[in-house]
């Protein structure tokens, strides 16, 4: 087993099974040739597309398709090389328009392009440990002008407040409806936005007087988890592999990258933030965080965060998730915490 398949099997308990995933169109008279294709293709790696005609039809030319685009044409039964180092992560959707006695007809399939880089184990070191509401089902943290911002979880119980960190005195607490379950937060634009988990609403407040402004429909159907920006886009997970892109001012997702780490989706993305271009990801029920690839979705580095356990309450249980990460661009350091945890710990982290 490969170190990074190794790494991602301890830390983040993900399934390793190697198959080969090229789902056909079994309706055609023509389907892709796939005879040679191996169970999963790397970013550095090109796609034979080629057609397999067990009618001997007379084929004139066949345009070639991945995700929709076209990528090219050829004479006949002719293949055509892509090169897959530009496709992001996940499924790519092969189709062929094939044109045969004046007449044309589809074949599709697809395969699944994964990671070929070896994360790195980080290491972390404790900076301070500060005091954290242990009635507090963290769902969401964020640093915004030196001050702390929480969101927390369900329904009757969901807020968000800021505070200080030191000491956990609150400054100001907006409380949700309690037909929310409140998720994940980010500020941008001087707008703090809240997700709610499985009712497909968001909230956008005033950052200076925590007044709401705007609720908004999600523009996709999936559900709200973790929330983080860039300066100029907002990106939240969804509680799968994905996260999403979504532009502040109009609330609509304009893209996605998938996580991988190796040949493993990393599923259950929760709470995320985004530190000098990487994201970093608390992983659902996993005390661990993946540092991820902004651009491709590829797991680039594993924290393994167990050890924190120790220093929590003894009431503390292994349900009382990791969850929450905050980069305190003042201190330069990174603030973790987890769902009803009694402590908030101030970490750096290097190779």
């Amino acid at each position: 087993m490969k170190k990074h398949n190794l790494l991602t099997f301890i830390l983040l308990g993900i399934t390793l099974i190697g198959c080969k995933d090229t789902k056909k169109d079994e309706n055609s008279i023509f389907s892709f040739d796939d005879s040679n294709f191996p169970a999963h293709f790397l970013t550095n790696q090109s796609v034979s597309l080629g057609i397999s005609n067990p009618n001997s039809k007379q084929i004139d030319s066949i345009v070639y398709f991945v995700n929709d685009k076209k990528v090219g044409a050829v004479k006949g039964l002719n293949k055509l090389n892509f090169e897959l180092k530009d496709q992001k992560l996940g499924y790519q959707k092969l189709k062929a328009l094939v044109y045969y006695d004046g007449e044309n007809a589809e074949a599709t399939s697809r395969i699944e392009l994964v990671s070929d880089v070896q994360p790195k184990l980080l290491k972390y070191k404790i900076v301070n440990t500060y005091p954290h509401d242990a009635k507090a089902f963290t769902e969401g943290l964020e640093f915004f002008r030196d001050t702390l911002y929480e969101s927390t979880g369900q329904k009757g119980d969901s807020y968000f407040r800021k505070y200080d960190y030191k000491t956990g005195k609150v400054y100001k607490e907006i409380t949700l409806d309690s037909k929310y379950f409140g998720e994940g937060i980010t500020i941008i634009n001087n707008k703090l936005y809240q997700l709610s988990w499985q009712e497909r609403t968001g909230f956008i407040y005033d950052i200076n007087t925590l007044k709401l402004e705007k609720t908004f429909t999600y523009d996709k159907e999936i559900e709200g988890w973790g929330m983080t920006n860039d300066g100029k886009y907002i990106y939240q997970g969804d509680g799968t592999e994905k996260i999403w892109k979504m532009d502040p001012e109009t609330q609509k997702m304009i893209d996605y990258i998938n996580v991988y780490s190796g040949s493993s989706k990393i599923k259950a993305i929760n709470e995320l933030e985004l530190i000098n271009g990487k994201f970093y990801v608390n992983v659902f029920q996993k005390d661990a965080i993946a540092v991820v690839n902004q651009t491709t979705g590829a797991v680039e580095g594993i924290l393994d965060m167990s050890g924190l356990r120790k220093q929590l309450a003894p009431s503390i249980t292994i349900d009382d998730v990791l969850n929450g990460i905050a980069y305190n661009p003042k201190t330069k350091t990174i603030f973790v915490t987890g769902k009803n945890w009694d402590k908030m710990f101030e970490i750096t982290v290097s190779e």
